[in-house]
């Protein structure tokens, strides 16, 4: 039988993921060594190696674990917004709030996910592009229900790049601490957002 993974150990990978991102997000992948975050986390390459085989192994296990925790958001907003009684708009803005947290608090992650992808092997990346299209036809699915005299078929997957171009590259500019918080920043997004697709439907309302 084989011997069970102790809690220590799962601590041990988490703190090695958290080193990486930050390795990749400041250096970029191509250009960090197993060694770098070796040195970066104070450990060695060979204790490093112990917990992943690969520089790899540790993108696909970053990226792995950042994609399904964006579909759990997802399903907790959903459950959020049955249990209060939500109206579909609400519920949208719920969900562009929760993904901003989760960006403030996962920056590094975020940057892995945008810029390294792939770098990975052909079948680990398509499991992570076929969540990113998951979490793409999900906003889609809020976007479409929050306003739908303006997102339709034609223009929905327009829109919904529009909103994930106004979010997913907030770790190259906005800063925890800075003149805007992330909860401002939040918003300010969903102020776009209705101005543009509640004004919109109307036919070009100024």
């Amino acid at each position: 039988m084989a011997r069970p993974i102790s809690a220590a150990h799962g601590l041990r990978r988490d703190e090695i993921l958290n080193v990486a991102a930050d390795c990749f997000a400041r250096q970029s992948y191509p250009a960090t060594s197993m060694n770098d975050i070796a040195a970066a986390g104070g450990t060695s390459k060979a204790r490093l190696y112990h917990y992943y085989e690969s520089k790899e192994a540790i993108l696909f296990d970053l990226l792995d674990r950042y994609t399904q925790k964006l579909l759990v958001i997802i399903g907790q907003v959903q459950a959020t917004a049955q249990r209060k009684g939500l109206d579909e708009r609400a519920t949208l803005h719920e969900l562009v709030r929760a993904f901003l947290c989760e960006y403030e608090t996962s920056a590094t992650r975020h940057a892995a996910l945008l810029g390294s992808t792939q770098f990975l092997g052909e079948e680990q990346r398509e499991i992570i592009l076929n969540r990113e299209r998951d979490v793409v036809s999900a906003v889609t699915r809020f976007l479409r229900r929050a306003y739908p005299e303006r997102v339709q078929a034609h223009n929905q997957t327009a829109i919904a790049m529009t909103l994930f171009g106004m979010i997913n590259w907030t770790f190259t500019w906005l800063r925890p601490g800075g003149s805007m918080s992330y909860p401002q920043f939040a918003d300010e997004v969903l102020a776009l957002l209705d101005r543009g697709l509640v004004l919109g439907a109307g036919g070009g309302a100024a």
